[in-house]
């Protein structure tokens, strides 16, 4: 593999996507972006040609939809140029859970995970092979949080998070990087998509520096980055609780506590 890998970003179109390819263009990388819109795809392409003198790819998929999700499985698991992959695209939750749609809910479920996990699973066996190669899948801290009320949305942000770190302990022997990024609120226009006003939300995080933030995460081959947290022990705090919780466990017989009636 090239010691300049091609990356394939999806949900490339705007937001968190399109600042990855651009940051990845300024770094020399050759580009294949996907998303729905083809005409922002272009226009976006057409600058990074122009700007930074790299090859860029426009594969317009709307990764929902059976035969377009496959057609980017097949790039990736065909084009050995590909060294990244930046599991970006996803939807944001509009309304609660009693609001949503049986429709809904399956569309965000499908794109925030079964797409981004079939990606994956469609370059890894190549990575493997190669002995390297690096996959970034974007959570949120919304994942963390249930507190926020984003049952559906969080839940597949969770599901971000524990997939991350499960292919980690899976293909880090093998020569692959996986990170996961938990962005907080950022300045994008899955705000709008979901029908808040960002006005009323204070405090968010501009997309640049949340890239920014994310790519000093990828260059240390950090398992898991989170932007906006500024001490880490408080991460590796939660991180050995959860551990913990596992060193108490006596698979063999109920708890104590659980052994009376009340």
């Amino acid at each position: 593999m090239s010691t300049t890998p091609t990356v394939l970003v999806t949900g490339a179109s705007a937001g968190i996507g399109a600042t990855y390819a651009e940051r990845f263009a300024q770094r020399g990388h050759h580009l294949v972006l996907v998303a729905r819109d083809k005409a922002r795809l272009e226009a976006l392409a057409a600058k990074l040609r122009a700007e930074h003198q790299v090859d860029v790819d426009v594969l317009q998929a709307d990764l929902t939809d059976r035969d377009d999700l496959a057609a980017v499985e097949s790039r990736l698991r065909d084009d050995t140029r590909i060294g990244i992959l930046i599991n970006n695209a996803g939807l944001p939750q509009s309304g609660g859970f009693l609001q949503q749609s049986a429709d809904s809910i399956e569309r965000l479920v499908a794109l925030n995970t079964t797409a981004l996990t079939r990606l994956a699973a469609a370059v890894a066996p190549r990575f493997v092979q190669a002995r390297t190669g690096a996959i970034v899948n974007i959570g949120s801290v919304v994942g963390l949080a249930p507190e926020f009320g984003a049952t559906v949305y969080g839940a597949t942000k969770a599901y971000v998070q524990f997939l991350s770190q499960g292919l980690h302990l899976e293909l880090s022997p093998q020569g692959v990087y996986v990170q996961a990024v938990l962005p907080a609120g950022t300045r994008t226009e899955i705000w709008a998509r979901a029908g808040v006003d960002i006005s009323t939300i204070p405090d968010l995080m501009d997309v640049g520096e949340l890239v920014d933030a994310a790519l000093v995460g990828f260059d240390r081959r950090e398992l898991v980055t989170i932007p906006p947290l500024s001490d880490a022990a408080r991460w590796d705090s939660l991180e050995s609780a959860r551990q913990g919780v596992f060193a108490g466990l006596h698979q063999a017989h109920a708890a104590e506590r659980y052994r009376h009636a009340a």
